[in-house]
Parts: structure tokens; C-alpha cells; sequence
């Protein structure tokens, strides 16, 4: 298995309008509309062939939101910064910023749809 096996991840939403709004206004980014017959999807920012995943908003029947069998991690310059648009966009803040020594700092949350993500930061470098 190669480095950084994971190359993509799906979110799943019950509501997608509500979904979309939450991220966008957590990470501050535009989502992508990606063309699937019976399956509305959303794509976070991806760069094909660059190291790390990307992922999408996923609207599918039979597929229920929530749980957190499984959890993403965005990558954040600072977790604070999104940790404080998450209560303002709807979300909860499951446990505060907290260092990982070596690997940087986390914090979890849990979005509008009910999903646990992990928001991530790689330490300071000197």
C-alpha cells in the first residue's frame, strides 16, 4: 500500500442545502456540483493527483446522516478559526482544540446532519 492510502470520502446529508451552508460557512469554501444520475453531490476543493483526499456532500436515498463510525479531518492553518464559525453555522463543537503533541492540534465537531469531523492542524514549524 502506498503512503496516504485514503483518496477520497463522502458525507452524508439528509438536508443538502442546509449541509452545503454549514460547510461553506465553517471552511469558507465553494462547493462543486458533481454530475451522478439519483445522487445529488457536492465536492469540497481537489486538485487530481495531489497528495490527500478530497471528498463530497452526498444526498442518497436509503443513506442516513449521522454517527461517527468514521471520522474526516479537515486540514486547518488554525483550529480556532474554524472552531469558532461552528455554533454561527449550526454545528456543535464536540471537544475544543486540544494539542497532539508532535501532529499539531485537533478539535471534533458535529455538523448540521448530525456527522462527527475532526478539524486538523500540523504543528508550527520554527
Amino acid at each position: 500500500m502506498k503512503p496516504n492510502p485514503i483518496t477520497w470520502c463522502e458525507i452524508y446529508v439528509q438536508d443538502m442545502d442546509r449541509a452545503k451552508q454549514f460547510y461553506k460557512s465553517v471552511f469558507e469554501v465553494k462547493l462543486e456540483k458533481l454530475e451522478s444520475p439519483g445522487i445529488d453531490m457536492w465536492a469540497f476543493p481537489m486538485t487530481m493527483g495531489a497528495v490527500g483526499a478530497s471528498g463530497a456532500l452526498v444526498k442518497m436515498d436509503g443513506v442516513e446522516s449521522g454517527g461517527s463510525g468514521t471520522i474526516p479531518y479537515f486540514h486547518c492553518d488554525e483550529v480556532a478559526v474554524e472552531l469558532e464559525r461552528v455554533v454561527t453555522a449550526g454545528g456543535k463543537i464536540h471537544s475544543p482544540k486540544e494539542s497532539i503533541g508532535q501532529y499539531g492540534f485537533m478539535a471534533l465537531i458535529i455538523d448540521t446532519e448530525g456527522n462527527t469531523i475532526g478539524l486538523h492542524m500540523p504543528p508550527k514549524e520554527n
